[in-house]
């Protein structure tokens, strides 16, 4: 199971940009991290299935506004479904109410309330992994690190360093699809080489040795040519430093901005 996951993992497609011409990507950064937040509080505020349905049709709404298919929006989602099965399957068997069956070996009781409340905390999880998907599949990594830096530069003021943290953020994003990638390489480097990735779990586990160990080795030496790259391009942190991007609000913007205000009324006063 472990590495049928990790197989899937290169499915996964967080942290990867796909350019569009479409409303959602013309929408200003900041406005995309504040609704992306606005969204999250949302999604664990209501307490109640139904909205949580209607919060995921306003999502695949926007998806559908960003011109992606919904096989990006669910590609984030099968690495994950050991997570979600066994969330279910906790708060099926150690939430009491009503029986449905019960495991003779092990004398253990799954009941009803428990399916529909490991069945709530999951579909919000797989809500919270789409709506992350949607903001860095429609957000270039330069324009949500201006995003970020404009949010945290009021905080310079009392010496938070905005733009060194914007661009730790950014580049650890970015890491995520290459990171990925080079797992995918070393799996099938260590399987050339005769490493079975097969059998039971404690096979399974002490097989994972020989795929961590060079990736976190390949992990340091990125980023080791990555920090030599920006001291060699005369990168000396953003003190004094302009931006490329100029940020606007525009109509659509405000917009956005008006529609999440109603909804998150709606969703306050139908709680």
């Amino acid at each position: 199971m472990i590495f049928q996951n990790m197989a899937g993992i290169k499915n996964i497609n967080l942290g990867q940009y796909a350019p569009r011409d479409s409303v959602v990507h013309a929408l200003d950064p900041r406005i995309k991290i504040i609704s992306c937040f606005i969204m999250m509080f949302l999604i664990f505020f209501t307490n109640r299935i139904e909205m949580l349905f209607f919060l995921a049709v306003i999502i695949l709404v926007f998806y559908y506004l960003a011109a992606f298919r919904l096989t990006l929006a669910f590609g984030n989602i099968r690495p994950f479904i050991f997570l979600f099965l066994l969330t279910l399957l906790l708060h099926g068997f150690f939430t009491p109410g009503k029986i449905l069956l019960t495991i003779p070996v092990v004398e253990v009781d799954m009941s009803l309330e428990g399916i529909y409340k490991g069945f709530f905390y999951t579909f919000r999880l797989i809500l919270l992994i789409v709506l992350a998907g949607l903001l860095t599949l429609s957000t270039s990594p330069m324009s949500l690190t201006d995003g970020i830096e404009r949010f945290l530069k009021p905080f310079s003021r009392i010496g938070l360093p905005a733009h060194e943290i914007a661009m730790t953020i950014s580049i650890a994003m970015r890491f995520i699809p290459i990171l990925i990638e080079e797992s995918e390489r070393i799996k099938k480097s260590q399987i050339s080489r005769g490493a079975k990735f097969e059998g039971n779990i404690l096979n399974r586990t002490k097989s994972i040795i020989p795929l961590v160990i060079p990736l976190f080795i390949s992990g340091f030496r990125k980023a080791n040519e990555l920090s030599l790259a920006m001291e060699a391009r005369g990168y000396r942190g953003g003190e004094g430093r302009s931006s490329y991007l100029y940020l606007k609000l525009e109509k659509n913007d405000f917009i956005c901005l008006c529609l999440l205000f109603f909804l998150t009324l709606l969703i306050i006063v139908y709680r």
